[in-house]
């Protein structure tokens, strides 16, 4: 007869189908609902949920797979590839900031600087308040009136430093 070696046991982790709230669920299955009808439909998809929620959460991109019909892998692919998409929850205010050429031609540079220190963080950061965060971005398309940033919906050109300061010092006393 032949020895039979010992079977080895793998230990199997379990991971929970979803971290997803049931109010981040229900805006993901809302906004499938009324927008999978749509010819490429998963961009309005994620423009929906992040309006809703603020971000896209991580586990919404399965929920979105499914009642879109296509792969986890399409749909975690367009998430990654937009910069615009937040995947983490942000501040109550975002900030965008033109990296792009004509920017950075007219005095980006200096102004991103600015941007950084006086807000305490990096890009893709969250102010300790939970009040801003920084994005980047690439182009505004507001070129002759650079150097541009973009708080929350509003464009905003020709932004100096004291500039700056002035339009966060207003934004903060808004939100108390």
């Amino acid at each position: 007869m032949s020895k039979q070696s010992a079977r080895r046991v793998i230990p199997i982790k379990v991971e929970p189908v979803s971290s997803l709230s049931a109010t981040e669920r229900g805006a993901v299955l809302d906004a499938c609902a009324r927008l999978k009808a749509l010819p490429g439909a998963l961009l309005p998809v994620f423009h929906a949920v992040q309006e809703a929620l603020g971000f896209i959460p991580k586990d919404a991109v399965a929920v979105i797979a499914q009642e879109l019909n296509l792969s986890i892998a399409e749909v975690h692919g367009v998430l990654t590839f937009y910069h615009y998409f937040r995947q983490h929850r942000s501040g109550r205010h975002v900030v965008h900031v033109c990296r792009a050429e004509a920017c950075q031609a007219l005095g980006g540079q200096a102004l991103e600087a600015h941007v950084k220190a006086s807000l305490g963080i990096d890009f893709h950061g969250t102010t300790p308040d939970g009040c801003i965060s920084l994005e980047p971005v690439y182009c505004l398309g507001n070129c002759a009136l650079g150097p541009s940033i973009m708080i929350d919906e509003h464009l905003k050109g020709r932004v100096t430093a004291p500039r700056f300061d002035a339009l966060m010092g207003a934004l903060r006393k808004s939100a108390k």
